[in-house]
């Protein structure tokens, strides 16, 4: 029997526009879930009814409706919202409560959404996996012994159990590709310079931007389209409009900038997801193996990832409040010289168009996202810092030169693994080429057919 949390998010947002199903009944099914089932899946790190019963009081009367029209979502816990404790994913911050909401919570208010609560992140959004000293780990719903990855853990965890249609996320370095494949949904990160609120140009290091996450590629295009219009783009420089050629060239690659570096071992799963994909695409599309031989890449990302860390607001005696891990990374960054720090942005810089370059034949290159399969919650050592640096990348080697790039990339669900859990990969675009990687996302999707729900999903 079909239930509330079976519609799509873009389905429901048709329903609820036209009052076929109401708001009210939406609003307090998607918290029962949550009331049910957040104690295991640590989804939410704060759970706001009250709040989102008087949202509900005040959009139901509302006479022109917004493209998300009573459609529940959750806060990444990085976003403000004002009267709401926003702690970041930190001890430093855990009675913070914020005067003001931020653009991204203002402007998705705007679109008629009810917030349901914060999802949750881990220490300023650091980490690839959601574990933090402010909340209950985040756990893989297929998998409650496993994480949800990070950093939009939570937002992909609550998808991935129908305690939210849908979520927004952030991604600086697979943040919200890494918690999508773990759980099996869709995430999306866009182009630098394609969203007008996380655009990724307003940062030095160009690397964070705002994105959905979903259950389907129709969602996340959906949602793709009313998050580039939440507000005008406020710069004069943008990506590109790309239009979807008749023919689509797709590069396939396993090889990862960090190949040189790091042991990076990719799990037979996935390399047999990259595979079933590279297939599916050959009788839709041109498909070749992409040649690439990136170097250099290790060291300027670690100096980037230091450098954004610097950054963070935590001073003096507030340091010993914060994880290990965020510690020496905020310590390194403020230790690194204006000489070091430029040299990395320039570097950066020339990784991006060299990587632009390589790939220019190709509308999508084909990767893995993530090389093993999902930790188990604690696998990632809380004390040596170096040593979890290096896990992240082990288990992530396939998402931060995309955001070093600008380039835009989806992660898509497309086989099970040997465990009975989704595995996906990584389609990376063109600067501004969206559009090929929804389609060619929607042919795995439909090769693949529909895909099971994790245990949680059918309970009550």
């Amino acid at each position: 029997m079909s239930v509330l949390h079976d519609i799509s998010a873009r389905g429901l947002a048709r329903q609820l526009n036209q009052r076929s199903v109401s708001p009210r009944i939406v609003t307090e099914h998607y918290l029962r879930r949550i009331a049910a089932h957040n104690d295991r899946v640590g989804a939410f790190v704060e759970v706001t009814a009250d709040a989102a019963h008087e949202r509900l009081a005040a959009v139901l009367p509302d006479a022109v409706r917004g493209p998300l029209w009573a459609v529940p979502f959750g806060d990444k816990d990085l976003s403000a919202r004002a009267g709401i404790a926003t702690r970041y994913g930190s001890a430093a911050f855990r009675s913070f409560v914020p005067e003001a909401s931020d653009p991204l919570v203002t402007a998705l208010d705007a679109t008629g959404g009810i917030s349901l609560g914060k999802t949750a992140t881990p220490e300023f959004g650091m980490t690839g996996y959601t574990e933090s000293a402010v909340s209950a780990p985040t756990r893989n719903p297929w998998d409650l012994s496993t994480g949800a990855g990070g950093s939009s853990g939570g937002a992909a965890a609550a998808v991935a159990a129908g305690l939210l249609p849908w979520a927004p996320g952030s991604d600086g370095g697979g943040s919200i590709r890494i918690p999508a494949a773990t759980v099996g949904i869709v995430g999306l990160k866009p182009s630098r310079g394609r969203m007008p609120i996380g655009s990724g140009l307003d940062s030095p290091d160009g690397l964070a931007v705002s994105g959905p996450l979903a259950r389907s590629v129709a969602d996340i295009r959906f949602l793709y389209g009313v998050m580039r219009t939440l507000a005008p783009l406020p710069y004069a420089v943008s990506a590109p409009e790309v239009a979807l050629p008749t023919t689509l060239r797709v590069g396939v690659t396993t090889v990862s900038p960090w190949d040189d570096d790091t042991d990076i071992v990719l799990d037979d799963d996935a390399a047999a997801a990259v595979a079933w994909a590279a297939d599916v695409l050959t009788a839709a599309t041109e498909v070749s193996e992409a040649h690439w031989q990136p170097t250099g890449y290790p060291d300027l990302f670690r100096t980037l990832w230091r450098a954004s860390a610097a950054r963070i607001p935590v001073h003096g005696t507030k340091l010993a409040n914060v994880e290990p891990i965020t510690r020496w990374l905020i310590e390194e960054g403020r230790a690194l010289s204006s000489e070091h720090l430029l040299g990395a942005y320039a570097a950066a810089r020339v990784f991006e168009k060299q990587s632009i370059a390589a790939f220019s034949g190709y509308d999508a290159v084909l990767t893995p996202v993530i090389a093993q399969s999902p930790r188990p919650v604690g696998w990632f050592d809380a004390e040596d810092a170096e040593k979890n640096f290096t896990q992240q990348v082990q288990y992530a080697p396939y998402t931060s030169w995309v955001n070093v790039a600008g380039l835009p990339a989806i992660s898509v669900p497309v086989t099970m693994s040997q465990s009975g859990q989704p595995v996906s990969v990584q389609l990376v675009g063109r600067p501004g080429g969206e559009e090929a990687l929804f389609a060619l996302a929607e042919v795995l999707e439909q090769a693949r057919g529909p895909l099971a729900h994790p245990p949680v999903w059918y309970e009550k």
